[in-house]
Protein backbone atom coordinates (compact mmCIF):
# COMPACT_ATOMS: atom_id res chain seq x y z
CA UNK A 1 0.00 0.00 0.00
CA UNK A 2 1.21 3.43 -0.79
CA UNK A 3 1.45 6.26 1.64
CA UNK A 4 0.83 10.05 0.33
CA UNK A 5 3.41 11.55 1.98
CA UNK A 6 1.30 14.66 2.99
CA UNK A 7 -0.91 12.30 4.79
CA UNK A 8 1.98 11.74 7.40
CA UNK A 9 2.65 14.31 10.21
CA UNK A 10 5.25 16.46 9.70
CA UNK A 11 7.32 14.99 12.67
CA UNK A 12 6.51 11.32 11.73
CA UNK A 13 7.69 11.95 7.88
CA UNK A 14 11.04 13.82 9.33
CA UNK A 15 11.64 10.53 11.77
CA UNK A 16 10.81 8.33 8.56
CA UNK A 17 13.05 10.58 6.41
CA UNK A 18 15.87 10.54 8.89
CA UNK A 19 15.61 7.03 9.35
CA UNK A 20 15.84 6.36 6.07
CA UNK A 21 19.28 8.48 5.30
CA UNK A 22 21.14 7.02 8.66
CA UNK A 23 20.70 3.60 7.85
CA UNK A 24 23.63 1.16 6.69
CA UNK A 25 23.86 0.74 2.98
CA UNK A 26 22.42 4.44 2.04
CA UNK A 27 25.76 6.48 2.88
CA UNK A 28 26.84 8.13 -0.55
CA UNK A 29 30.41 8.55 0.65
CA UNK A 30 29.62 12.58 0.20
CA UNK A 31 30.30 14.59 3.42
CA UNK A 32 26.62 15.88 3.15
CA UNK A 33 25.07 16.95 6.54
CA UNK A 34 21.99 14.96 7.95
CA UNK A 35 20.02 17.57 6.95
CA UNK A 36 21.23 17.89 3.26
CA UNK A 37 20.53 14.09 2.62
CA UNK A 38 17.03 14.57 4.17
CA UNK A 39 15.96 17.56 2.11
CA UNK A 40 17.06 15.77 -1.01
CA UNK A 41 15.15 12.78 0.28
CA UNK A 42 11.87 15.12 0.24
CA UNK A 43 12.50 16.41 -3.07
CA UNK A 44 12.13 13.12 -4.14
CA UNK A 45 9.24 12.92 -2.46
CA UNK A 46 8.14 15.60 -3.57
CA UNK A 47 8.65 14.40 -7.39
CA UNK A 48 7.17 11.13 -6.89
CA UNK A 49 10.87 9.84 -7.79
CA UNK A 50 10.29 7.66 -4.33
CA UNK A 51 7.31 6.71 -2.83
CA UNK A 52 6.18 5.62 1.19
CA UNK A 53 5.27 1.63 1.05
CA UNK A 54 3.20 0.39 3.71
CA UNK A 55 3.08 -3.57 4.52
CA UNK A 56 0.21 -4.25 6.17
CA UNK A 57 1.34 -7.70 6.43
CA UNK A 58 4.42 -6.59 8.65
CA UNK A 59 3.79 -3.33 9.80
CA UNK A 60 6.69 -1.86 8.33
CA UNK A 61 7.05 1.30 6.17
CA UNK A 62 10.44 1.29 3.63
CA UNK A 63 11.01 3.67 0.86
CA UNK A 64 11.27 2.79 -2.58
CA UNK A 65 12.21 4.37 -5.95
CA UNK A 66 9.60 4.78 -8.24
CA UNK A 67 10.62 1.81 -10.81
CA UNK A 68 10.87 -0.34 -8.17
CA UNK A 69 6.85 0.19 -7.81
CA UNK A 70 4.80 -2.47 -8.88
CA UNK A 71 2.47 -1.10 -11.45
CA UNK A 72 -0.66 -1.84 -9.62
CA UNK A 73 0.39 0.25 -7.03
CA UNK A 74 1.34 3.17 -8.64
CA UNK A 75 -2.11 2.93 -9.98
CA UNK A 76 -3.49 3.69 -6.47
CA UNK A 77 -2.03 7.30 -6.40
CA UNK A 78 -4.03 7.72 -9.87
Amino acid sequence: MLIPYQMLEADTLQRLLEDFVTRDGTDNGYDDTLEQRVARLRTMLERREVLIVFHPDTGDTSLAHRRDVPREMLDELE
